[in-house]
């Protein structure tokens, strides 16, 4: 029995069940009492759309689920950010799902909030993804208004983007299930189709009460801004439903008609599971990040068919895998599109000669400051 190994494995499995149990009160977003709530209107969480909008058979990566944790406690806190979002199917096509999460401050947008939304959609524009927003928010937290509003990378620049992405021909669809106040009312205007949900979705920049504060007008929340009012008399949606289920069935089917995108270029094969077993690397993984391990034991655990090649070297020993005069001294192991440090070489820094033979993967520049500090440390030992 090897105690070291099980000393590592249990820390790092006790590691991720912590993580797990943060990921459980963060899912719950504002709370039990408040999904109840949102249940009342009969109004589905930010979770139950995308589950019911996305294909079921296809997986579904979230992004930024731990934005927002530990922040703005003096204001009840801001889980993942008040957006639910990540890469997912509809319909059979890869896209980008962003959701307001209502139960978080009905929606609000925090400053964390825009920052995970335009990480959001550079990722779609990055990877020319069809974004669908969710939308239920109350507009900007205004008591942080002076930290979301006046910045080149604040709230404005999710509308810089929309205008973008439209120019890049990405899809962007909206479908308005609450209120769109404000700054945030923007957003379904400028995407390419948008969808309203009678007597729930709202579109205006002042509501009911704002409206009878400044001009002394009494108007109800759907006159203003409703489903009726925006589909059949200022045009600005395109559809409107009964349901919130409506809704996104429409999306499934505007989804299907979308062109088919271009090709990555290459051909994909079917994937094998490592011969080795991954649950190793529990164990292998010292606990302590100043121990040394293997690296090549961590590979073949994550690798198809636990095979690896290695990048070229003098005398193609494998663990002679860097170019040049400091191919003794720091080394990298390299796949395409996969690059690590050797921690048990020079412990894990990156040397001239390996830097050249990343670049192969990676496009660094030679004269770039990790090469030249690579250079200045070769001479030195030398």
């Amino acid at each position: 029995m090897n105690l070291t190994h099980n000393k590592n494995e249990d820390q790092y499995k006790l590691a991720l069940s912590e993580m797990r149990q943060r990921l459980e009160k963060i899912y719950l977003g504002g709370g039990k009492k408040s999904i109840e709530k949102q249940h009342e209107r009969n109004k589905l969480t930010a979770r139950e759309r995308i589950d019911y909008l996305r294909d079921g058979n296809k997986p579904f990566v979230e992004i930024g689920a731990f934005a927002g944790e530990g922040m703005y406690a003096e204001q009840g806190g801001c889980p993942a950010g008040g957006t639910v979002a990540g890469l997912g199917y509809v319909s059979g096509r890869q896209c980008m799902i962003v959701a307001n999460d209502q139960t978080v401050k009905a929606g609000a947008w925090f400053p964390i909030t825009a920052k995970k939304n335009l990480r959001l959609q550079e990722i779609a524009m990055e990877n020319r993804l069809p974004v669908i927003y969710l939308v239920d928010s109350a507009g900007v937290f205004l008591p942080m208004q002076d930290e979301i509003f006046p910045d080149k990378e604040h709230f404005g620049r999710v509308f810089r983007n929309n205008a973008r992405m439209s120019a890049m021909g990405i899809t962007q669809i909206a479908a308005v299930l609450g209120p769109c106040v404000a700054g945030g009312a923007y957003l379904p205007i400028m995407s390419d189709e948008t969808l309203m949900v009678e007597g729930k979705g709202s579109i205006f920049l002042a509501g009911p009460y704002l409206v009878k504060a400044a001009i002394g007008e009494d108007i109800d929340q759907e006159t203003l801004g409703g489903a009726v009012t925006h589909t059949e008399i200022s045009g600005i949606a395109d559809y409107k439903f009964k349901t919130e289920q409506e809704c996104l069935d429409e999306i499934k089917k505007i989804m299907s008609r979308l062109g088919r995108p271009e090709e990555a270029g290459f051909d994909r094969i079917a994937p094998q599971v490592p011969k080795k077993n991954p649950d190793d690397i529990y164990g292998i993984m010292p606990a302590d990040p100043t121990k040394t391990y293997d690296m090549l034991d961590i590979i073949e655990r994550l690798v198809d068919d636990s095979v690896f090649g290695f990048g070229k070297s003098k005398d193609n020993h494998p663990w002679e895998q860097a170019v040049g005069e400091a191919e003794h001294y720091l080394k990298f192991v390299t796949k395409p599109g996969q690059i690590v440090c050797d921690p048990f070489l020079g412990s894990g820094t990156t040397g001239v000669a390996a830097v050249r033979l990343g670049r192969r993967f990676v496009g660094c520049d030679v004269d770039s400051k990790a090469v030249k500090t690579a250079k200045r440390r070769l001479a030195q030992v030398r």
